[in-house]
């Protein structure tokens, strides 16, 4: 993951992670990075501080990469623009796909076999059932799922 300073073209500036920098580039162009302050999509970005470790004391992994705990936890380990962009995920989610809870494995496995009708769902799944998902090769995507922007 790469750490990115951004400022929108209103001169909000704001964090971004990315997978590394033609990630960046790729999003940027698409319209897909937005300002959490104006929803302005002309993001460039800005100028940062190198980050060098001090040579006394070995440096810890930065927050991204340390095993994140459940909820609000998580929230506070996750830079504010990417919460807010989770934030934003969860909201289109929950609108647009069905909650099947600790189902989602049977349920992903119908509409795979075409025995449920094709739509979008969400859910927990226990680690050996998303194994078994992804053996059987039905695509799903796991998310953090952070708390909700309104509370």
């Amino acid at each position: 993951m790469i750490h990115y300073a951004l400022r929108c073209d209103s001169a909000h500036e704001f964090d971004g992670w990315f997978k590394d920098s033609a990630a960046f580039e790729r999003m940027a162009k698409r319209g897909l990075v937005d300002c959490p302050q104006c929803g302005s999509t002309r993001v460039s970005r800005a100028l940062m501080t190198p980050a060098v470790a001090s040579a006394r004391a070995p440096s810890s992994p930065p927050a991204a990469a340390q095993a994140p705990a459940e909820g609000k936890a998580l929230a506070g380990q996750i830079p504010a623009a990417a919460l807010a962009m989770l934030q934003r995920l969860r909201a289109e989610i929950e609108k647009h796909c069905d909650y099947v809870g600790p189902r989602f494995a049977e349920e992903a496995r119908k509409i795979h076999a075409g025995e449920s009708e094709k739509r979008g769902i969400y859910g927990e799944a226990t680690p050996e059932d998303a194994e078994a998902l992804r053996e059987e090769g039905i695509g799903f995507r796991t998310i953090p799922w952070v708390p909700r922007a309104d509370g």
